[in-house]
């Protein structure tokens, strides 16, 4: 009986294992998508955009290129994931391209977000957001960053930021899922938080967000957009992920991880909570396509109807058979401030004869010329998207 005992628990032990495995994995194996990025000639002319547009290399050999952010002193200043840099940027003699680049940081915890506000330089990590003041007379030599928070989570899984400045004058970072789908003890998981400029004053704006990477604010109402990943595991067409509104301050809850694209029930979690408890996304972004950096087109450079659109960077799919994203997405959006639909604006990245890619977009960036600046972290580059007429 006591053998018996033991080879029980044995069983039960590995099958406790073997969940925990099937937890962390997709329901489709990961496609090959290498880790080392794009190397040869950037085949420019397989991008496809609309009539009278055309792309350029604003900036090459800029290692794991991810969130940008674009100071009033020209300097554009770029965040990794992988590579633990943060770069800044210069077109110091306005032909279109950058000529000048420095590393500011090395070595980094995940330093993906960036944002400039008062002259100072702020970066976030996995569990701290550091600063660097008066950026633009340091570039030579930047100096250890301060830092004005640590206590965010130290969990890597979605652990990565984008971060910007509101309206408010607060910085809004965001705090993924620690995990593909999961119930969390600390409230600040699955949350978009905001905190003053000196790091005091965390506080949760809005709750359940699975991983969002990218967002700004409506031109004229002032409304939080922000764009958020899709769990896995439910196959290769669901869930879709979504663009997402808060037309409130703070307190909104957006369904993770009870409900996903505002009308799936999650088969683990959703009997818990009803969908209808939930705001909805107001744009279902594809699923398993990755939409991460987004902005509302402000400027005059671009044809009169693109005024107040929403362009989305969609990284691509790593865990469908077949893949799918790779692109700028374009969010059109009525005199009322709602969504009423999305088109490929820029696509060509991925060959879906050949499932090859070549490109993976990660975050838009307007220029004060109008102009749009696409990261690319596979690539190592930075587009220059500008409209030169038809």
């Amino acid at each position: 009986m006591k053998i018996l005992k033991y080879v029980l628990l044995a069983i039960a032990l590995l099958l406790l294992i073997a969940f925990a495995i099937y937890k962390t994995l997709p329901i489709n194996p990961p496609i090959s998508i290498s880790d080392k990025p794009y190397e040869g000639e950037i085949p420019l002319d397989k991008v496809n955009l609309p009539q009278g547009f055309a792309i350029d290399v604003w900036a090459d050999n800029v290692d794991n290129a991810r969130s940008m952010a674009y100071s009033p002193e020209g300097t554009l200043y770029v965040g990794t994931r992988g590579k633990g840099n943060v770069y800044a940027l210069k077109d110091t003699d306005g032909d279109g391209r950058a000529d000048k680049q420095w590393t500011l940081l090395e070595g980094g915890n995940m330093p993906n977000g960036v944002a400039v506000k008062d002259g100072d330089l702020y970066i976030a990590e996995v569990n701290r957001i550091l600063k660097i003041s008066d950026i633009e007379s340091k570039l030579d030599d930047p100096g250890t960053p301060e830092v004005i928070y640590d206590e965010y989570p130290t969990e890597t899984h979605h652990g990565w930021k984008y971060i910007a400045f509101g309206p408010d004058g607060k910085l809004y970072v965001p705090v993924g899922a620690p995990c593909n789908i999961c119930e969390s003890e600390d409230r600040v998981f699955n949350s978009i938080t905001r905190l003053n400029a000196d790091g005091t004053g965390r506080e949760i704006v809005h709750e359940g967000i699975r991983n969002t990477v990218g967002f700004d604010w409506h031109p004229e109402s002032g409304e939080l957009w922000f764009t958020d990943n899709g769990r896995d595991w439910l196959g290769d067409e669901k869930p879709e992920c979504e663009l997402n509104r808060a037309p409130q301050d703070k307190g909104m809850h957006f369904g993770y991880p009870y409900c996903h694209q505002g009308d799936i029930s999650d088969p683990e979690f959703g009997d818990k909570r009803p969908c209808s408890d939930f705001t909805a996304p107001v744009q279902n972004m594809g699923p398993h396509t990755a939409p991460l950096g987004m902005e509302f087109y402000t400027a005059s450079q671009f044809p009169e109807e693109f005024t107040g659109q929403i362009f989305v960077a969609r990284h691509g799919s790593w865990n469908r058979k077949k893949k799918i994203g790779y692109d700028v997405m374009l969010v059109t959006i009525d005199e009322n401030g709602n969504s009423t639909g999305v088109k490929t604006f820029a696509d060509g990245w991925l060959d879906s004869s050949t499932d090859d890619v070549w490109g993976r977009p990660v975050d838009v960036e307007l220029l004060p010329d109008g102009t749009m600046l696409v990261s690319d972290d596979y690539a190592d580059v930075i587009y220059r998207i500008y409209y030169k007429g038809v």
